[in-house]
């Protein structure tokens, strides 16, 4: 089995695996006890938090280990917003960050910064949503889904400029490498360079206003209660030190084998759009969409070929709505495959989901088919009614009709799935047709598309 979903969970490192071992024998004792073995465990704490905060590029006394990366964002933000309740709520955000961030900020008041089709934020972008009530700004290192690298220095400078603390989210780039700028504050998550899960990284700037929220507890600085987990803590420093010993050479390698798959992925697979930025990207992702294909059903061919990998397409999604990240970027949504290359993935292991990749999507396709739309022929334009029916049905029964109107003819795709609002337009653009807009419709909504070759 070929595991190419490290983005979500990177396999346990085999630094951390000896480290939680040996750990288990040496830090069981509580940390803030005097006698040896409490001390011994001290010792052990210490060392970890001294080794993360190195890889960070912090002091010591401004990191605290929370119980997951999801924890340190939401304490992370709560923490700045308080500090800095006087100066006002209002939050910034870029539309892309993780879910973790973008729930927390959904308790205050925040303007979203939209990105480029590459999943970049403009550090223009931010400074024109400053304000004088803004308290905090956010944004990730590299996007989780795509890849892309954001211009964290660019955006710190900014807002730094202006007397508002950074937060970034530094959970996918941490293990590659220190960010960049003058942040704030910064997070990140053990189980995404090969630590133990359970482990989080809160780090906050001496002279940044922070009040922590909640009950006051003595441990980790006010900024983590509970007692601390401390056989994961020293297994996430130790794992975190040694991916980052192998960063270097590690990204060179993985570099090449993504821009294989970048590059051949288009010449293996007819209507294919590969998404994220192609330079400034994170060495191990690569993320494609596929007309015509339904994203789990895919994911269930990978799957039994021997390939585990991840979509943002909307009906592998509980809530059945398109990846935010991808809706932010304005591509297409539909049969996505986001691609993330573990430390020591290797060369065959890629050829080989090449070889596969074609025939998993051949054979999805013709499971769907492409079903008999129900078309009104009304003088130049087409009217396809697509309601009741997920994507990519819609866009199927909307390639099957466009030939059917002449050039300057339009096509109306009656649907009520919303992945349909993002799609239709990516497959215009793809194409080469004329997405004319969306017009309200009983129920769902008509897209409209004009035929121009």
């Amino acid at each position: 089995m070929s595991y190419f979903d490290a983005a979500s969970s990177a396999p346990l490192h085999p630094v951390a695996r000896q480290a939680l071992l040996a750990s288990l024998d040496e830090g069981w004792a509580d940390p803030s006890r005097l006698y040896r073995e409490g001390r011994r465990a001290r010792l052990l704490l210490d060392a970890a938090r001294e080794a993360a905060a190195e890889a960070v590029g912090c002091r010591p006394d401004e990191l605290a280990f929370t119980s997951s990366g999801t924890r340190a964002v939401h304490d992370g933000i709560a923490g700045a917003l308080a500090g800095r309740r006087r100066v006002g709520r209002h939050l910034i955000v870029s539309a892309v960050e993780h879910s973790s961030v973008l729930h927390s900020a959904e308790l205050f008041e925040v303007t979203e910064v939209p990105v480029s089709r590459t999943g970049a934020v403009s550090p223009q972008s931010y400074v024109d949503a400053l304000r004088p009530d803004t308290a905090l700004a956010c944004l990730q290192s590299a996007n989780h889904e795509v890849g892309t690298v954001q211009p964290v220095a660019e955006v710190a400078a900014v807002c730094r400029q202006a007397g508002v603390p950074l937060l970034v989210d530094a959970a996918q780039s941490l293990g590659w490498g220190p960010v960049e700028g003058e942040w704030s504050l910064l997070t990140a998550s053990a189980h995404k360079w090969g630590g133990p899960s359970g482990v989080g990284l809160l780090a906050v700037r001496k002279g940044v206003r922070f009040s922590p929220q909640g009950p006051v507890d003595e441990r980790e600085s006010g900024r983590a209660p509970g007692f601390e987990n401390l056989p994961a803590v020293v297994a996430a420093a130790a794992s975190l030190r040694a991916v980052r010993a192998e960063a270097a050479q590690e990204a060179v390698r993985l570099r090449e084998l993504t821009a294989r798959i970048r590059a051949r992925v288009p010449r293996l697979v007819p209507d294919v759009d590969v998404v994220g930025d192609p330079e400034k990207r994170l060495p191990g992702i690569v993320t494609f969409s596929c007309l015509y294909v339904d994203g789990e059903t895919l994911l269930h061919e990978l799957d039994r070929e021997g390939f585990s990998v991840s979509s943002g397409s909307s009906c592998t999604s509980s809530t059945l709505t398109p990846s935010h990240v991808l809706k932010a970027m304005g591509v297409l949504s539909e049969g996505n495959v986001r691609v993330s290359l573990p430390f020591g993935a290797v060369s065959e292991e890629v050829d080989r989901f090449l070889e596969v990749l074609p025939g998993a999507v051949a054979a999805v396709r013709e499971k769907l088919g492409a079903p008999m739309p129900s078309a009104a022929v009304r003088e130049d334009s087409l009217v396809v009614d697509a309601l009741g029916k997920r994507c990519p049905i819609p866009v199927i029964e909307l390639a099957k009709v466009i030939g059917d109107v002449p050039v300057g003819g339009t096509v109306r795709v009656l649907s009520d799935d919303e992945a349909a609002r993002l799609d239709i337009p990516a497959w215009c653009e793809m194409r080469e047709q004329e997405y004319v807009g969306e017009e309200p419709a009983d129920p769902g909504s008509a897209y409209v598309v004009r035929r121009i070759s």
